[in-house]
């Protein structure tokens, strides 16, 4: 009789947490069956935030050899490997990214025509500030607000499939086989939220004209 959605995810799942567990251990064999496993989710995932393939490729080798050392630390009783491994993935692409926007720009000071200027010109004054103002400040912490109250309107199955692809980065077809759902009912779902978001967000912005 061939295995059910439930009981390959079941399987899969078990054989990820014992190789995470082996890998605690130090045991080689285990992380290479985990990297063979998982590398080309995990990949995806980086490149859903960060396009740059070769960027990519150096945070995917970066996020192994941090599971490497980390792999003890994984919760089998909070959380299931894949969405776990899923999450470190994701959260290490985006402060990636936070890293690159936050680089301090070296800006060269001109010569000042007057030898005895010791100061010279600071070229840093001279650029924009890219930082929000109170005003934008206080449109974004709103939208965020009519977002999470909009959110909350949703069934529990719509909820937990956008959290599932829009924040843990999973596709249609990984969110299907978390929840054991046919993929048609997921697209569905995923649909179906969207669209509510969409109609509730839009008479948000209507009440506010």
């Amino acid at each position: 009789m061939p295995s059910t959605p439930v009981d390959a995810w079941a399987q899969r799942s078990h054989r990820l947490a014992a190789w995470l567990s082996r890998i605690a251990l130090g045991d080689r064999q285990a992380f290479a069956a985990l990297y063979r496993e998982t590398s080309a989710h995990l990949f995806g995932v980086v490149l859903r935030i960060q396009p740059d393939t070769a960027r990519a490729e150096d945070l995917l080798q970066d996020i192994y050899i941090s599971l490497w050392q980390s792999a003890g630390s994984f919760d089998p009783q909070r959380s299931q490997p894949l969405t776990w491994l899923t999450s470190i993935a994701r959260h290490r692409a985006i402060d990636s990214l936070r890293r690159r926007r936050g680089e301090v720009r070296t800006v060269s000071r001109h010569v000042a025509d007057d030898e005895d200027d010791e100061e010279g010109g600071d070229l840093l004054a001279d650029l924009p500030d890219d930082a929000a103002g109170p005003q934008e400040l206080l449109h974004q912490a709103a939208e965020a607000r009519e977002l999470s109250r909009c959110v909350q309107g949703l069934s529990a199955e719509q909820q937990q499939c956008v959290a599932l692809a829009y924040y843990q980065g999973l596709s249609h077809a990984e969110v299907a086989e978390h929840l054991a759902q046919p993929l048609g009912t997921v697209k569905s779902w995923v649909r179906r939220a969207l669209l509510a978001l969409k109609d509730c967000l839009g008479h948000a912005v209507a009440r506010e004209r």
